[in-house]
Order: C-alpha cells, then sequence, then structure tokens
C-alpha cells in the first residue's frame, strides 16, 4: 500500500507494478469466491491458484519496502527527518486499525476462518517494524533472506497454542481466509528497502526508464496502484454483491 500519497513527483513504474498487484488480487478474489459460495469448484489451495496467490501477495509486500525508502528519502530532501518516525507509527497504526476492523467484519460475515492476522495487519506492523532497517542499506537482502530462511523454519514446527500466529507459528489444522505472518514475509519487506535503497535512494531514479505512464493500460495501472488500499478494502464486497445479484450466490453462506 503507498506511503507517500501525497508527493508531488511519483515513480511511475512503482504505481504501475502495485497496479498489477491489484488486478493480480482482484481475479484471484474472484476465483476464490465462486469456489466459496460453490459456483465452479476452484482449487486454491494447491497448484496454480495457489502460487498465484503468493506472488500477487509477495508483490504487494516487496513494494511496501520500496515504498518505505521513497518515503524515508523524500522525507530526508526535505529536512524533515526529525518526522519520519512518527509519520511511520502513524501510518502504521492506522493500517493494523483496519486490519482489525476486517477481523471484527469478518468474524460477524464468515465466522469459521475470519481473519486474525492478513496483510493489512502485517503492513501495519511492518512499516513500524522497518523503520531502524532503513538505515542498514545492502545488509537488507541477507536479513531478508535469513528472515524467509526462518519462517519456512517455522511453518514446519507443530504447535498448539494460537498466540504466535503473529509470528509464523500455526497450530495444526489452523484456518483463516488471509494469513501473512511476520516469518517469512517481513524478510520480503526487507528485500524491497534492499531494491528501494539500490534503485531510488536519495529519492531519485538510479536507471534510465522512459515515461510510459500516459499510455491507456499503463496509466490505468498506475491509477489502481495509486488507490491500491481503498480497492482491497472495496473489492471483496464489490464481487460478493455482484455474484449475490447475478443470483450465483446467496447470503445464506454467511447467515446459514
Amino acid at each position: 500500500m503507498p506511503m507517500y500519497e501525497s508527493l508531488k513527483t511519483r515513480f511511475w513504474e512503482v504505481d504501475l507494478l502495485r497496479g498489477l498487484a491489484v488486478v493480480m488480487m482482484v481475479v484471484f478474489h474472484f476465483f476464490y469466491d465462486i469456489n466459496y459460495f460453490g459456483i465452479y469448484e476452484v482449487n486454491v489451495s494447491s497448484g496454480f491458484w495457489f502460487y498465484f496467490a503468493r506472488i500477487t501477495a509477495g508483490l504487494f509486500i516487496l513494494l511496501v519496502g520500496v515504498s518505505l525508502v521513497l518515503s524515508s528519502s523524500w522525507v530526508e530532501v526535505q529536512g524533515r527527518k526529525e518526522q519520519m518516525f512518527m509519520g511511520f507509527l502513524k501510518r502504521g497504526i492506522w493500517i493494523f486499525s483496519l486490519g482489525l476492523a476486517v477481523t471484527v467484519a469478518t468474524y460477524f460475515l464468515v465466522g469459521e476462518g475470519f481473519i486474525v492476522f492478513g496483510i493489512l495487519h502485517f503492513i501495519g506492523i511492518s512499516i513500524i517494524l522497518a523503520y531502524p532497517f532503513l538505515r542498514l542499506k545492502a545488509w537488507n537482502l541477507g536479513l531478508g533472506a535469513a528472515a524467509i530462511a526462518v519462517g519456512l523454519f517455522l511453518q514446519s514446527q507443530s504447535v498448539s497454542s494460537p498466540w504466535l500466529l503473529w509470528l509464523g507459528l500455526a497450530p495444526r489444522g489452523f484456518y483463516t481466509l488471509d494469513y501473512i505472518p511476520l516469518f517469512p514475509w517481513f524478510g520480503v519487506v526487507l528485500i524491497g528497502i534492499f531494491l528501494g535503497d539500490a534503485l531510488y535512494g536519495g529519492y531519485r531514479r538510479r536507471f534510465i526508464l522512459p515515461d510510459l505512464s500516459a499510455f491507456a493500460f499503463t496509466g490505468a495501472l498506475c491509477i489502481l496502484g495509486r488507490n491500491s488500499l481503498f480497492i482491497y478494502l472495496i473489492h471483496q464486497p464489490l464481487i460478493v454483491a455482484a455474484l449475490i445479484l447475478l443470483g450465483s450466490a446467496s447470503l445464506a453462506k454467511f447467515f446459514p
């Protein structure tokens, strides 16, 4: 989700990649929903759609790291470095609060499988935790790889308590509609910070790229990317509402 909404200068390619992730997210959730409502059987728990969902989440999360670098670089360029942490803290708390709202909504609407620690919870916490890593530059590549390795190890462990779900330790049989724990996914944020510093350090594009944002297709993706948080919050209710209006789904799925 974008961290630099008010900046006058934007890097169109970052918005475009985030817009691509938005499209991938909507596509995946459409197929997830038609499977969930029993309209058409789609295997979303393994195979193509399983990896498609993780690539989509990975792209979003990688861009979180890149955006953190852009945000911090802009603040430094403006000579307001002392305000940086409070900005990150406020943004992180706001996004985490939206995650809590999603938790409450899915608890009452879905029940079993409600979202405990999904992507909004993760991004909110990561924005705050990432602050001290911004100064580590190239070290973040190795730290990110190590965090991913730790996450893969934690996934192989069996626990009986759900209290460490946020860390990456889930009890056997745990089921939720969306689960993005700190490990391994914070490693992807760190790799994003590494890439952001390498490609956009000092709030300057460090490579040559023609501006393609004026084209209709790329421009549309950029618009989606600039509004990714809003689209994330509304796209699932809109998909479900459309399926119900078309007579393909029923509210009885939520209120049996």
